[in-house]
């Protein structure tokens, strides 16, 4: 049995050991608890993508927004990352949609960006706002197309992205809009979609 005195919660879930989280959280193990970084032992299961954990301590009640010192939360990283089981996880316990990371970005501008397009049709059927502008002045159509490479995953984002309502004329600070981006970097399919808008 796991003395919780002896091991922390996020010691448990480090080690990946789901008996020893199970025994843990029976035994009354502190679930928001932090490590020096300020992580929880939620989202340390969050950034190991370890869907069981996350499980575990989400039904024993731990805070899918709790953020740690880099304002990460469980649900923003598992967003971020495309970590699409526990992304739903947290979209059922109550995550904050209108939370922002370190760059002022809700989940749906990084994940954007890095070409998750499971986890953006998931984060916009759950309502996170498609026009959102993070600290840099950029919305999630403009990262789909200035921080990609073009190619499919990026195409069907910036696809699902203008079907939600992305405002194809909403410029970033610069006051480049999408549409110029895309011509910018050649991204022929890109720019066929901003255009029949």
């Amino acid at each position: 049995m796991a003395d919780t005195k002896q091991y922390p919660l996020t010691d448990i879930v480090r080690r990946g050991d789901h008996q020893a989280i199970a025994s843990a959280l029976k035994n009354g193990a502190a679930l928001e608890e932090r490590d020096a970084r300020g992580q929880t032992a939620l989202l340390i299961a969050t950034h190991a993508n370890d869907v069981e954990a996350a499980r575990l301590l989400i039904e024993a009640g731990a805070d899918v927004n709790a953020k740690d010192n880099i304002n990460d939360s469980p649900y923003l990283y598992a967003g971020a990352r495309g970590h699409l089981d526990i992304l739903k996880l947290t979209l059922a316990h109550g995550a904050d949609l209108t939370s922002t990371n370190r760059f002022g970005g809700t989940a749906l501008i990084p994940a954007s960006e890095r070409g998750h397009v499971e986890t953006v049709k998931t984060l916009i059927d759950a309502g996170v706002d498609v026009n959102h502008v993070n600290n840099l002045g950029w919305t999630a159509l403009i990262e789909a197309i200035i921080l990609s490479d073009g190619g499919p995953r990026h195409v069907e984002i910036v696809r699902l992205l203008l079907e939600a309502g992305a405002d194809i004329n909403m410029a970033d600070n610069d006051g480049v809009t999408p549409l110029q981006h895309a011509r910018s970097r050649g991204y022929q399919d890109i720019i066929a979609l901003l255009e029949k808008r």
